[in-house]
């Protein structure tokens, strides 16, 4: 378990409550797959306004399940706000201008770890939701939030495992809001309408260890073969929304740190994000004829992360479209692009899934922050979003 020290550092102006709230959401170190009480901190506040919250808690990672109106025989649709409360490490924590998980304020502009990447989202779920429910407590449908503290981490026991009880229970989610920074320069220029597939492999190339002057099967000879194979592959050329499938290599190792012995063994590993042109099955089979062809003693093992989604344009985006427009004065652009988000767990159950969230230019990085004046704009964006589907 991650220990960080908390930092409580207010400014001398009351920040408003959708800043003050994400301050408090960052001063909570949740670094994955733990969520410190972040969750508590947001059911409080729903529990005020209606909802009931039910936690779905799994391994290490705490999930809740907050509800606000009937889920059985509703009037309306079940539109749900999703996001995440873990965030990664902070890294070297000499090396930020303001402590990580200090939430700090300085020239509008809101610093720490989870600020953009999703803290500030959740915030902005959290109060437009009160602004809703006490301008309209008897809305129609029903109002949900699915938190989990597993989205940075192997994604396995968090919106996963909630969304597979609900199917157990026959429950459906109908629209899907997801938190994830999905603006590019400014707040609401780019929604995410879908996201592409992410399939990973660990490829090990056995050769056989000797002096470099007397070499036998050299397996670093094979790996610069059978890579330079993969690289000239085509894939795709994608399609209207979805960039053409890409293969990347992360990492090689081989080597046993000698300049004159040939290893026994090479291990590389490399991601393919893929269109809905092709399947994970259509990939590994191409992938493993071509292995084949060189060497047919090299183990692979896959990772399937998430299979590509693209919700169909339906009310929500025509919402969520509408209502960004109307708060913040730009047409948003529909994209795919980016990694993998939780929606991948939702849009295959039927939901109609659109990612809208923060400007994404410092997420994962040190210094990360937000605009408190974006985190104030999101809020609202949101809150003319439940009162054009609930209303």
């Amino acid at each position: 378990m991650h220990q960080w020290l908390i930092y409580f550092n207010f400014p001398s102006v009351s920040p408003s409550p959708t800043v003050a709230l994400a301050q408090q959401l960052i001063q909570r170190p949740s670094v994955t797959p733990s969520d410190a009480g972040c969750q508590a901190l947001i059911l409080a506040r729903l529990e005020a306004i209606g909802f009931v919250g039910e936690w779905m808690n799994c391994a290490e990672v705490t999930n809740l399940w907050a509800t606000r109106g009937a889920l059985q025989g509703k009037t309306g649709p079940l539109l749900a706000f999703a996001g995440h409360t873990d965030v990664v490490p902070p890294g070297p924590l000499g090396a930020w201008k303001f402590p990580p998980f200090g939430g700090e304020i300085r020239d509008g502009m809101l610093h720490g770890r989870g600020a953009a990447d999703m803290k500030g989202s959740l915030a902005s779920f959290v109060t437009a939701c009160e602004r809703f429910t006490q301008n309209h407590p008897a809305h129609r449908g029903a109002l949900g939030l699915l938190i989990t503290s597993d989205e940075e981490g192997v994604a396995q026991h968090g919106t996963r495992e909630v969304m597979r009880v609900l199917a157990s229970r026959k429950q459906h989610i109908d629209m899907c809001i997801v938190g994830e920074p999905s603006s590019d320069q400014q707040i609401g220029d780019t929604i995410k309408v879908g996201r592409r597939g992410s399939l990973s492999a660990t490829l090990r190339i056995k050769g056989k260890q000797g002096h470099i002057a007397y070499p036998l099967d050299n397996p670093l000879h094979r790996a610069v073969q059978i890579s330079a194979e993969l690289l000239a592959m085509q894939w795709d050329a994608g399609t209207d929304n979805f960039q053409p499938t890409c293969l990347q290599f992360s990492n090689f190792h081989g080597g046993t740190g000698a300049g004159n012995v040939i290893p026994g063994e090479v291990a590389i590993q490399f991601n393919l994000r893929y269109s809905p042109q092709l399947t994970a099955q259509q990939i590994r089979e191409r992938i493993e004829q071509a292995l084949a062809r060189h060497h047919p003693a090299c183990e692979i093992e896959w990772r399937l992360s998430g299979a590509p989604f693209e919700s169909a344009p339906g009310k929500l985006l025509a919402a969520v479209s509408e209502c960004v427009q109307a708060i913040t004065g730009r047409k948003p652009t529909r994209s795919t692009a980016g990694g993998t988000s939780d929606g991948r767990f939702i849009a295959p159950r039927g939901a109609e899934v659109v990612e809208l969230g923060p400007v994404n230019a410092t997420i994962h990085q040190i210094d990360e922050l937000v605009a408190t004046a974006d985190l104030e704009r999101l809020s609202l964006v949101y809150e003319r979003i439940l009162e054009k589907i609930l209303l």
